[in-house]
């Protein structure tokens, strides 16, 4: 080779080794938020058809460790910051049971689930070890959803029922035997004539007697909330509800804020059959049930949002923008602003290309924040793609990929059930840069979560398949976060509220919808300075919302939110 050939060979070599990579990729940082519903490797039912489910949750704190039992899950979950969760395998609990409960007594954990009498207790001081063993094998009540209550002085208490005749009941055991003392008292049942939240249907427009279940016990201060699940778990309006009183088994009084956990819209509702618990900085949580409910009235979600007291000792959870970015945070809170990131919703509504599409499953409806609806490629073959066009460059921080598992005919659990694939951003379609490489990725994702360590600019973002467990590549939900790059709405939208005359329970609101605006949270209450109840609208200039408490006064206020901030309002307007 004479030395001018070489020379240009040299030249030429060196120039394409010192050129940028025409892709780059983003860092992921240490994960500080979540997303609901909570990214937990769900279970596979045993039974036709394929699909997921947990839910009825129990939550408790064990010597500075957190562990989630969920029914039907075939295991239960364990983690030391409410973000990262590793699944234990037990053969020593009945976990094909439905309503887990769980209580921790000094150094030991006691667990219990749904069942015929007689039901057995089971204790361990090892919750990771996944060794337990029976602590009473002859409790003498049988019954569905129990909940096990230790008070501060040490007494212990037991609530359960799950029925649309039956009230809720509660008795008291002995914490040495663990068996009932004395016999069960009835604490309350549902009243739907009165309280449009018990009434069944996704928006409480159904007739027939609710299903009232799901008991769960707190105790802040000196007062005792006795909360419960209505109407039903398959609805968007599953929700709980909330009896006081100064005594375990009462006599209960309703509380003034009913129901107390509702999320009846957004990406993924429901928040009833819960259990609220305190992490380890004081901070008290509820974590919920949330409905799909479409391939099996039983395909259900957990999501987990915080509660609060107020200074009248009054109990409420936040579930406005409850499934946006949520902070965990590392200290004791006073208020649900110090958990929001300020990451809005981008990718709403936005238009989408993909490689292939199945006609029922079209790809705007990984846009329409909607999980039960969801777009499909015709394969599960590597290299199937999905698009969104943000129609603008904008701050992503963070991005939620759904998967929605179409003609799935997995059951159980197996080392096979993973996602692998690429998530890449880019402001012009010709350059792409990584957000997540999850290529070689080895473990069980359903609603996969990434959080990006620099925001990145960018108005498109591209999801390809490597790799689903069985089906096709499908996704009830690409959901992206950050800002818009502009103005968060300036003017806030007028609304009128008219109760409706002939049933107090329903309320409908109406509102001149901006231009700049991309949704809005109805936020209400029973007192002008207690709009604890938040519902969501997007895409829509009015609501009929039919939970209300026939019996109460109520007051409402619009917030306006886009995709680069919060209006919050401040009028309010008063019904009775």
């Amino acid at each position: 080779m004479n030395k001018l050939l070489t020379g240009v060979i040299i030249i030429i070599f060196s120039a394409l080794t010192s050129c940028k990579p025409a892709h780059k990729e983003v860092a992921v940082k240490l994960q500080s938020t979540i997303c609901n519903p909570l990214d937990l490797n769900y279970r596979f039912c045993l039974d036709d058809p394929s699909r997921r489910e947990a839910a009825d949750p129990a939550m408790v704190l064990f010597r500075g460790e957190y562990y989630l039992f969920a029914s039907k899950s075939g295991g239960y979950w364990h983690s030391s910051d409410l973000i990262n969760w590793n699944l234990i395998l037990t053969s020593d609990l009945p976990l094909e049971d439905y309503a887990p409960a769980a209580v921790c007594i000094g150094d030991t954990m006691y667990f219990m689930a749904s069942g015929k009498s007689p039901v057995h207790i089971f204790k361990t001081s090892d919750p990771v070890s996944g060794r337990w063993q029976q602590a009473n094998s002859s409790f003498s009540i049988g019954m569905t959803d129990p909940d096990l209550f230790l008070d501060n002085d040490g007494r212990l208490y037991f609530y359960y029922g799950c029925s649309d005749t039956n009230p809720i009941y509660g008795v008291e055991l002995d914490p040495k035997s663990l068996n009932p003392v004395g016999s069960p008292v009835e604490c309350f049942n549902s009243d739907a004539n009165n309280y449009g939240w018990e009434r069944k249907g996704d928006y409480n427009n159904l007739s027939g007697k609710p299903w009232i279940e799901g008991a769960w016990m707190t105790r802040f201060k000196d007062k005792y909330y006795l909360q419960y699940a209505a109407p039903g778990t398959e609805f968007k309006s599953y929700c709980d509800g909330v009896y006081m009183s100064d005594k375990p088994l009462g006599p209960f009084t309703l509380a003034r804020n009913n129901p107390f956990s509702y999320k009846p819209e957004g990406f993924i509702a429901g928040a009833g059959h819960s259990s609220t618990f305190q992490d380890k900085y004081g901070n008290y949580w509820h974590v919920a049930t949330m409905s799909i409910s479409q391939k099996h009235v039983f395909e259900r979600r957990l999501g987990l949002f915080p509660v609060f007291f107020d200074n009248e000792d009054e109990i409420y959870t936040y579930t406005g923008f409850g499934d946006f970015p949520m902070i965990i945070p590392q200290k004791k809170i006073s208020s649900p602003e110090e958990l929001f990131p300020g990451w809005m919703l981008l990718s709403y509504d936005k238009p989408v290309e993909a490689s292939s599409v199945l006609p029922e499953h079209p790809g705007k409806y990984i846009t329409d924040e909607d999980i039960r609806t969801y777009w499909s490629a015709e394969t599960g073959k590597k290299g199937e793609w999905i698009t969104i066009d943000l129609k603008r460059s904008c701050l992503i921080n963070a991005v939620q990929v759904n998967f929605a598992e179409h003609q799935t005919k997995l059951h159980g659990r197996s080392a096979q059930i993973y996602f692998q694939y690429m998530l890449e951003a880019s402001d012009d379609k010709n350059h792409w840069v990584t957000i997540a490489d999850k290529t070689g990725n080895q473990t069980d994702v359903p609603h996969d979560y990434v959080e990006l360590a620099v925001p990145v600019k960018a108005r498109y973002v591209r999801l390809t398949n490597y790799h689903v467990p069985d089906g096709t590549f499908s996704l009830s939900g690409l959901r992206v976060f950050g800002n818009g790059q502009g103005e968060k709405p300036v003017n806030e939208p007028e609304f009128t509220a008219l109760r409706d005359k002939n049933d107090r329970r329903e309320v409908k609101l109406k509102w001149k919808k901006p231009l700049d605006v991309t949704g809005i949270n109805i936020r209400y209450g029973t007192r002008a300075d207690k709009l604890y109840h938040v519902y969501q609208v997007l895409g829509a200039d009015s609501v009929t919302i039919r939970s209300l408490n026939k019996l109460s006064k109520y007051f409402f206020s619009i917030d306006a939110f886009n995709e680069n901030g919060i209006l919050k309002g401040s009028r309010i307007t008063t019904i009775d």
